[in-house]
Parts: C-alpha cells; sequence; structure tokens
C-alpha cells in the first residue's frame, strides 16, 4: 500500500528544482493554498511522508517536502557536512521556491535538527515549527537502538533481514507493522544516503539551538521512541526550557518514526498544528 501510495503521490507531484553543491535539491509540491514544509529524516527522503501529505492537502495546504541534501534525489551539499550544511542550502531554497516567507515546517528526526539550526540562524524565515523525534538530546553511541550492516550482506535475502532488522530496532515499535511496502520505502531511503558521517546529533548542538529558538515550536514524540523512552523527564525538559515550547505530545504505541506508524493519529494533531495561525 505504502509503496503503491508513494508512486500514485509521485506521479501527482509538481518538481522544482533548487542549487546545491554541484547539482540541484529536489522539492516535491502538492496542492494549493498557504505553504507547508515538511522536512524528512535521516536516510530517508519526501516518502518519510507518505502517509501524511494527503490528510495536510485535504485542509487546504500546499505542502513542500524537499529530498534534503545527500539524501534521495538531492545532490550531497558542498563539503558533505551535516545538518548544519543541510540548513544553510535549506535557506538558500526556501528563499528561491517560497520566498523570504517566514515559513511553517514540519521537521522529523535528522530534518527537525535542520530546522531548528535554520530557525535559530535565520530566523527571519521560520514562523513556527512542529519537531518530530526531535534528537534534543545528544544520542549516546549505540543507545537503544542495534544497526545490522546491509550493504555488504552477501545475499539479497539478506540485505532484506538488515533492513527489517533496523526499521524493528530504530523506527518502528510493533515489528508486525514491517510489511512488504514499509521494506520497499526504507530499502530505497537507505540506499540513497550519501551522508554517513553525520554527527551533530550525537552533540548538545540540537540542546544549544532549541534553548535560542525564538518561534513557537511543538514537539510530538512516538511514546516507544527506542531512543528516547527512557528519558522523557529530560527530553521535556530540553525543550520547555525554552518559553516558546507551546505543546508536547505523545502518541501512544509508535516508535521513532510515528508520523508512518501511528499515521491516523499524527495527521490528527498535525491537521489541528496546520489549521491554527500564530500557535
Amino acid at each position: 500500500m505504502s509503496a503503491a501510495l508513494a508512486q500514485v503521490l509521485l506521479s501527482a507531484s509538481r518538481k522544482h528544482y533548487t542549487a546545491c553543491g554541484t547539482g540541484t535539491m529536489v522539492w516535491h509540491c502538492w496542492g494549493d493554498g498557504r505553504p507547508l514544509v515538511l522536512l524528512h529524516g535521516g536516510s530517508g527522503s519526501w516518502t518519510h511522508w507518505v502517509r501524511n501529505i494527503a490528510a495536510l492537502t485535504a485542509t487546504g495546504r500546499q505542502v513542500w517536502v524537499p529530498d534534503l541534501p545527500g539524501f534521495g534525489d538531492s545532490a550531497l551539499p558542498t563539503g558533505c557536512g551535516d545538518a548544519d550544511t543541510v540548513a544553510e542550502c535549506l535557506n538558500t531554497g526556501l528563499r528561491e521556491v517560497l520566498g523570504m516567507g517566514p515559513h511553517e515546517i514540519v521537521a522529523f528526526s535528522f530534518g527537525s535538527l535542520a530546522a531548528v539550526l535554520l530557525a535559530t540562524q535565520h530566523p527571519v524565515l521560520v514562523a513556527r515549527l512542529l519537531l518530530v523525534g526531535l534528537p534534543v538530546l545528544p544520542l549516546a553511541h549505540g543507545r537503544g537502538a542495534v544497526f545490522k550492516p546491509w550493504r555488504k550482506a552477501a545475499t539479497a535475502q539478506a540485505r532484506v533481514a538488515a533492513h527489517r532488522a533496523n526499521l524493528a530496532n530504530l523506527m518502528l515499535h510493533d515489528p508486525s507493522r514491517i510489511d512488504d511496502d514499509t521494506l520497499a520505502l526504507h530499502a530505497a531511503n537507505a540506499a540513497r544516503d550519501r551522508m554517513p558521517d553525520r554527527r551533530l546529533a550525537t552533540s548538545a548542538a540540537c540542546a544549544n539551538a532549541v534553548r535560542h529558538l525564538g518561534c513557537t515550536f511543538h514537539c510530538i514524540y512516538g511514546a516507544q521512541d527506542v531512543l528516547y523512552r527512557d528519558l522523557w523527564p529530560q527530553v521535556r525538559e530540553a525543550c520547555e526550557v525554552n518559553p516558546h515550547c507551546a505543546g508536547f505530545a505523545f502518541i501512544p504505541d509508535a516508535g521513532h518514526w510515528v508520523q508512518y506508524e501511528q499515521a491516523e493519529a499524527f495527521n490528527r494533531m498535525s491537521r489541528t498544528w496546520s489549521a491554527a495561525t500564530n500557535a
């Protein structure tokens, strides 16, 4: 279902291109109305939002979803880099495709780190943020998730098994929800991840940026997110230290990729957030 839905959405999208490194950054756009930007997570692409795009366009929003630099169909930024160089590409790209704004952004995981860096460094561009799975605490090496290498798997079957294990270990709470379509989406995204040396999420960069955010922001987490589920008091404190944090919500029975695993619940929350104009 999800892989087929991705093809339907892709065929219905309008594509735009902005400069990125020696190539381009690819932007997908659906619908009309007030623009809303969605930023995907690490080892992802626009398909991290495959179960959410239609719900947001149905509310009358024009939804813009780029493949972030170094992921999907977008080129690597100059110097390869991390979320900081992604934020600079977003600074350039947003101004070109949508103007000065300020813009409303929904961002997931690595994308949410890029979003808070963008908002602190270029506050004129960002009106408000909905941050999903924000890595506000430094991700200690090995905390919560064990990754199985897949690039050097001896067989296609072993490669699929590694992808399934990685989805179960990090992305989804309930392994029974990992169907063939979910595996296909994840495998296609992982194969196009060309920014493997990301390290900012293991540092205090996100927490420092959150403290200095000058725009309103809301946070959503899957209640069973393996990266944080034993640290919720610390996560909340790190977000709510900033008085611009206007909401903090958990979605039950969901892991890190909450907007995919519990799409209906997430879509209800995001539609409510999207319908507001200044909160």
